[in-house]
């Protein structure tokens, strides 16, 4: 039988209903585009799925330009190599979204269909700051606070060198998110869902390093890429609470590192023309005090693992098949927590799978299916009984599913709707916390409309 794209597609849609019946938010930024003069698909599959060259540009430090054309003129100018270099245009960039959530049932005492316009308003300083210094800085409007607050920040200093006859790209980075560093989708900070509601209930149990400690720490680190193949990175990390007291004392901030909090990455990539694939390993360990800087501390070990496959297919017009992938396990040892009667026992582990598959269908369409569950140790103190987001039984284990599709009419116009499934919610089907409310109540379908420019 020929393989036509209807088939390519209808099959890809199949092996997504196997998948469920054998069973978050990021940017593409267009001041990059006007510093290297390419189109947002030449580092896209799709915002904010890099392609290799989009990885190559984050990797070399958000530096890379095209070069300008050289006329009789110019070549009879004098030029000088320590001569200061400005962007012609300076690098900001605006996100502006609105979007409609509704739940499948009201949270108490709460509208239902929350119409949100904007939900959001993201300013970056992205781009090229100096020769082998560049920049991923964002700032976010949200509704919730009414004011702009420093968001995922990545700045860092690139170069590259020989090392053992083979080529060494390396450089330094200060961030404030662990992973926000790394170059594919499939570790937290840029994994799917790309997007997401902040209306919505979610599960109470998350792993230290799956966005607990976004934008409330700084980070400096260095990485390295030894001929395209072998990625290493690590950063250490303090706290930082941006709306707390200056110098720190961590009252009522959850989490305190003390001392320093190391985060590592391993990975191995390796390129063709039409396949891309990535296996990889990441981690972090802390300990943290909480709601001072002194005290008691509780301990926190997260070791992962993921993979990237990127099929491209030049047969229907380079639509490219997606598979993203993350295990974290996370072992922590709750001894302030315990002594401060709020856990039932010291030593907890949890347990995170992600999983999604994506069609790219051109670089205006795509759709995705994801599934996730979330596993761990029972505890009737940690995980106390509340309406809407607490735990009749003390589980965390939530499971379920989220179906995407994205529309890009423009290159700067994103049309989406999204649908968040759950068949459990933190340890129950029906009546998980205890005053009545089921797990498919957070059954969410969340509509966005997003322009870039």
């Amino acid at each position: 039988m020929k393989l036509t794209r209807p088939i390519v597609c209808l099959m890809a849609a199949g092996a997504v209903i196997l998948i469920l019946s054998a069973s978050r938010d990021t940017r593409a930024v267009p001041s990059y585009s006007r510093q290297t003069g390419l189109p947002c698909a030449t580092c896209h599959f799709a915002p904010p799925e890099l392609t290799p060259f989009g990885r190559k540009f984050k990797l070399d430090g958000y530096v890379f330009r095209t070069k300008p054309e050289v006329t009789t003129e110019d070549k009879d100018k004098k030029t000088h190599d320590s001569a200061l270099h400005l962007l012609e245009a300076f690098p900001l960039s605006v996100v502006f979204d609105t979007s409609f959530t509704s739940t499948s049932a009201p949270q108490p005492l709460a509208q239902n269909g929350n119409f949100q316009f904007p939900q959001d308003i993201s300013l970056f300083l992205a781009g090229e700051w100096a020769d082998h210094v560049g920049s991923f800085a964002q700032v976010t409007y949200t509704v919730q606070g009414n004011h702009f607050s420093w968001d995922n920040t990545d700045v860092r200093y690139a170069n590259s060198h020989d090392l053992l006859g083979k080529p060494v790209a390396y450089g330094i980075t200060f961030n404030n998110n662990p992973t926000v560093e790394d170059l594919w989708n499939s570790t937290p900070a840029w994994g799917f869902p790309f997007t997401a509601s902040n209306v919505t209930p979610s599960p109470l149990a998350k792993a230290v390093i799956n966005g607990t400690l976004a934008q409330d720490v700084a980070g400096f680190g260095g990485y390295g890429m030894w001929n395209e193949h072998l990625y290493i990175g690590g950063t250490i990390y303090r706290s930082q609470h941006l709306t707390g007291a200056e110098p720190n004392p961590g009252t009522g901030f959850p989490f305190n590192i003390r001392g320093l909090a190391p985060y590592w990455r391993i990975a191995w990539q390796t390129v063709t023309k039409n396949n891309s694939l990535e296996v990889g390993t990441y981690g972090m360990h802390m300990k943290s005090s909480p709601n001072a800087i002194t005290g008691p501390m509780n301990g926190y070990t997260d070791w992962a693992f993921d993979f990237q496959y990127d099929r491209t297919m030049p047969q229907f017009k380079n639509d490219v098949l997606s598979f993203r992938g993350t295990y974290i396990r996370e072992n922590s040892s709750l001894g302030a927590t315990f002594g401060a009667g709020g856990a039932s026992l010291i030593g907890h582990h949890l347990n995170t799978v992600q999983g999604n598959v994506e069609y790219h269908y051109g670089t205006k369409l795509s759709g995705t299916a994801s599934l996730f569950n979330i596993t761990g140790t029972p505890d009737p103190l940690l995980y106390a009984p509340a309406p809407v987001l607490g735990s009749v039984n003390g589980d965390p284990h939530s499971n379920g599913y989220i179906l995407n599709v994205s529309w890009w009419p423009q290159q700067n116009v994103d049309l989406a709707v999204q649908y968040t499934g759950y068949r459990r919610f933190n340890g129950a089907q029906t009546n998980y916390d205890g005053a009545g409310r089921n797990a498919g109540g957070n059954n969410a379908v969340f509509l966005l409309a997003r322009f870039v420019f």
